[in-house]
């Protein structure tokens, strides 16, 4: 099962398909589609995080109802550029995807493609438009940022 950075990965990309872009807190699990082509990236929910079994079913409902073929999953670097302790929970949360692939709606013994993506300044770039561009209320910034951010690594995935 390929998950990897983006870069190392990019030529397993499933083809036609639409990505799902996830942005992972501890809290929160923002959520973004693609496009079937593949260049257009879409905020979708803010799943509330509580145990692994839930979070997956939640974006398994997701998955399924998309017909997502792979995920880009946001990469929290230090500015330095070097992996932390939020990059091995990431993982993990990666790893464990990994293992349930049916949940997700692929088939069984098929293989889920996971991109890793760097994702700093993500959640902030997003915090600043809403403050800055469209004043929006903080309240409602809240319900919003998650799955915002989690577009803005998607679409920036899709870029690169």
């Amino acid at each position: 099962m390929p998950i990897d950075k983006l870069s190392a990965i990019l030529k397993a990309c499933p083809k036609n398909v639409r990505l799902m872009g996830l942005d992972l807190g501890t809290k929160t699990i923002g959520v973004a589609v693609s496009n079937q082509d593949q260049t257009i990236a879409s905020a979708v929910t803010t799943i509330q995080r509580s145990k692994f079994s839930r979070d997956l079913e939640e974006l398994g409902k997701i998955a399924k109802e998309y017909d997502i073929g792979g995920i880009v999953l946001g990469w929290p670097l230090n500015m330095d550029g070097s992996a932390g302790p939020r990059c091995d929970a990431t993982r993990s949360f990666a790893d464990e995807l990994a293992k349930y692939p049916q949940a997700l709606g692929m088939e069984p013994g098929t293989d889920m493609w996971i991109a890793l993506f760097d994702e700093r300044l993500s959640t902030s770039t997003v915090e600043d438009f809403l403050v800055k561009d469209v004043d929006m209320s903080r309240t409602k910034r809240k319900q919003v940022i998650d799955k915002l951010a989690a577009q803005v690594i998607l679409q920036n995935a899709l870029d690169s």
